[in-house]
């Protein structure tokens, strides 16, 4: 464990166990937004909206700490 946290710093990355499930949400909400994209008899706009918001929101998120921050260790 020690070894993993001093390959990181030396890296120069700043990367927090908080960032992980940013990432893995936006992959859930993305493959929620894919479901309702693509259902068939009945198309729930009020989810696709929502759902398209939220995605939105996370994406620049994690544009956000991926580009911004985490090369800033």
């Amino acid at each position: 464990m020690f070894l993993a946290e001093e390959a990181v710093k030396s890296a120069g990355l700043n990367i927090d166990p908080f960032d992980w499930f940013m990432l893995a949400f936006t992959v859930i909400i993305a493959i929620g937004f894919v479901r309702l994209v693509t259902a068939r008899p009945r198309k729930n706009v009020f989810a696709i909206g929502f759902t398209t918001v939220a995605l939105g929101l996370f994406l620049f998120i994690d544009y956000v700490m991926i580009f911004k921050v985490w090369p800033a260790g």
